[in-house]
């Protein structure tokens, strides 16, 4: 696993990815979807590496990548109907805040000293400033959100002197 050293914990289809197999990478879901799990995007996949939960990954040792990427679900639903949540999936209304603490800090234990961790989130269900309190970590630097469903991203690094 040593030429594996870039986890993307919560993977999707892995839209913004440009080599959607990049060989450093292990993509990681908590579930599979085969092609044409979506109506109107026949083409359109959940494959990861590994299923895993972004919350508990046991199966990944302390400081294992120099890479985190972290793309949860992001919007609050009960069920998953239409081609965003089906994608992406959904949080739950009563957990959220727990569910992403704990993958928030999970991405963190597998990431490495002075490693990178990108965090991307839209603002659709949760405003931002309530989700960079919920992390309890400040980023580096970030893309301000625009438009009507605004996306961020945050880069954050684990620098061990401010542990």
């Amino acid at each position: 696993m040593k030429d594996k050293f870039i986890l993307d914990a919560c993977c999707g289809p892995r839209h913004f990815w440009f080599n959607k197999q990049h060989p450093n990478t292990i993509y990681q879901d908590i579930r599979k979807e085969e092609k044409g799990f979506i109506d109107d995007r026949p083409n359109r996949e959940v494959n990861p590496d590994i299923i895993g939960d972004f919350r508990d990954m046991k199966h990944f040792e302390d400081k294992s990548f120099k890479l985190v990427v972290m793309d949860p679900p992001h919007l609050i639903a009960k069920k998953m109907i239409g081609t965003l949540l089906k994608s992406y999936g959904v949080l739950n209304k009563e957990t959220w805040k727990d569910d992403i603490k704990k993958g928030f800090d999970e991405c963190w234990r597998v990431l490495e000293d002075y490693g990178i961790l990108i965090f991307k989130w839209n603002e659709g269900s949760i405003k931002r400033k309530e989700i960079l309190e919920t992390l309890g970590k400040q980023p580096l630097f970030g893309q301000h959100p625009q438009g009507k469903l605004p996306t961020v991203w945050y880069c954050f690094m684990k620098i061990p002197n401010t542990e």
